[in-house]
């Protein structure tokens, strides 16, 4: 990380990783701890939405989050997306929230029995120590991650087949043969909007499910070579900054699709497609009105994704050029120069 030329910068705890980007021991710590928190929200707010539900009311107009996605998913679900059984989704809660315990352990372990280092630890947890600069271990562990996400991503497929998801067309849950067609799977990579086959849904899973895991043992196996080894930058910044760049992208793709598709988003549970809007920013409103100015499930979704991937992008222009070399302390140091010439003259 950029130390702006002192070798020994201190942090205080609420710097986040920037205390652990040297550590890497720490920095599974840290990472763990803080998927133990994502775990305990999941759980703790699935219980929370579902003290709040209410089978009388569309789904879609109850403020609700995660009650929608896990009822998309098959889980508790009825005719017409009104949850019939609720203890699909209390296991749900109650496996997040045993999950946050166990992360949270973990994360515990890693802080104050595990090395601070893995480059100390012994057997096979000393293979993922890293170094930002060093690209060929970087891309090692890269590979690891993009297999996992592979086998997300098959298992959502697998379930869709043997468990089923709910359709909005039939307005039940049922099973999902993916149509597996690199055709199909490229011509809605600019129209994706008007998805409206579940299997088409499913089959771009497993041509992605496939992709990630190929990706994933080519990092494994090799290096950073040609153009991708000149062009990009190894530092903890420009790591950073990629992968903010990600998480943006995929969160402006996923606010417009949720405001406006309804396969995938169906109406029952998350509502009537949304308007955009521009006043101070862009916004995406509900186009009806809800009893006591309430907004649906699709306007919070929506405009939370937008918004949290507009301030990504930002974060992903301050680490590139932190990355870069940029030392924003030049632009404070400007300023005050204006200032004190405007007080001389």
């Amino acid at each position: 990380m950029q130390s702006y030329g002192s070798p020994s910068v201190s942090y205080d705890w609420w710097a986040g990783n920037a205390g652990v980007a040297k550590r890497s021991g720490s920095f599974i710590a840290a990472h763990a701890a803080h998927a133990g928190l994502i775990m305990f929200w999941a759980g703790a707010f699935t219980l929370f939405e579902l003290a709040r539900y209410n089978s009388a009311l569309p789904m879609g107009e109850q403020g609700l989050i995660l009650i929608p996605h896990l009822a998309g998913l098959g889980l508790g679900v009825g005719e017409g997306g009104v949850i019939s059984d609720v203890q699909p989704l209390v296991t749900v809660a109650a496996f997040h929230l045993v999950s946050s315990a166990v992360l949270g352990a973990a994360g515990i372990w890693h802080t104050l029995r595990a090395p601070k280092d893995l480059s100390t630890a012994e057997g096979r947890a000393q293979k993922f120590h890293f170094d930002w600069s060093d690209a060929k271990q970087l891309t090692f562990i890269l590979g690891h991650h993009l297999i996992f996400l592979g086998l997300g991503a098959i298992a959502f497929v697998e379930w869709a087949k043997r468990h089923g998801i709910y359709d909005s067309a039939l307005g039940a849950v049922r099973r999902v043969e993916p149509n597996i067609d690199l055709g199909m799977v490229w011509g809605y990579q600019a129209n994706f909007l008007s998805i409206s086959s579940l299997e088409d849904v499913m089959g771009g899973h497993a041509v992605l499910a496939f992709i990630l895991t190929i990706g994933g043992v080519w990092h494994i196996i090799t290096s950073p070579f040609g153009p991708f080894k000149k062009l990009l930058i190894y530092n903890g910044e420009s790591i950073l900054s990629y992968s903010l760049a990600g998480v943006a992208l995929m969160g402006f793709v996923t606010s417009v699709w949720c405001a406006q598709n309804t396969a995938i988003y169906p109406v029952e549970l998350y509502g009537e497609p949304l308007k955009l809007g521009f006043a101070f920013s862009p916004y995406f409103s509900d186009t009806t009105a809800l009893p006591g100015d309430a907004h649906t499930a699709r306007a919070w979704l929506a405009n939370t994704h937008f918004y949290l991937a507009f301030f990504f992008l930002q974060g992903h222009f301050w680490h590139a050029l932190r990355g870069m070399g940029f030392d924003f302390k030049r632009v404070s140091e400007a300023l005050d120069n204006m200032g004190n010439s405007k007080v001389s003259a």
